[in-house]
């Protein structure tokens, strides 16, 4: 169970922290919640029934500082999950952002980037769907890492290009 004041992961919400938890009487019943605070939208509140467990499975522990280093590191080996079917690629994505899988949401994200790469190469943009599942996958892979790494979220793209080795085995010193 998790505790007041710790920071937790709710799917595509980002990172958020545990404001309170309380009981809350809704239709004569009386429920307790996990009040969450999203930590990059100071306005936004939201309940998660502590014993609904489909919910609850939403709520992962932040990683550390070592483990956000770890994945970075890692990020040149990830396959790339590109999956040519559309619809196929459409559910596997969702289920993927879902999950909030860290390896999967950077092999997701690798491959849609690819993929929008080379359709601008060709005058086109990503399709629509494509388009919203790589910013949610962008924004709970970068607002931890942002968080965590005590950086702006819009400074992550480049904190992780310049922590990547270049071609040559030396670090990289420039964004990408």
């Amino acid at each position: 169970m998790f505790q007041v004041n710790d920071m937790i992961v709710y799917g595509a919400h980002g990172v958020c922290r545990i404001a309170e938890i309380e009981e809350r009487d809704f239709n004569g019943s009386s429920i307790e919640y996990y009040i969450l605070k999203p930590v990059y939208d100071e306005k936004a509140t939201i309940f998660v029934p502590v014993l609904n467990d489909r919910l609850t499975a939403k709520m992962r522990r932040v990683l550390s500082k070592d483990e956000i280093e770890a994945l970075i590191e890692s990020m040149p080996n990830e396959d790339t999950l590109w999956i040519e079917n559309e619809m196929q690629r459409k559910e596997r994505y969702k289920e993927i952002v879902s999950r909030g899988d860290r390896t999967e949401l950077v092999g997701m994200i690798k491959a849609l980037y690819l993929h929008q790469q080379k359709q601008l190469a060709k005058g086109r943009k990503l399709h629509s769907a494509d388009e919203r599942l790589l910013r949610e996958a962008e924004k709970m892979l970068y607002d931890e890492i942002a968080m965590v790494l005590h950086i702006k979220p819009d400074q992550v793209v480049s904190y992780i290009s310049r922590q990547l080795p270049a071609e040559n085995g030396e670090r990289k010193e420039t964004v990408v």
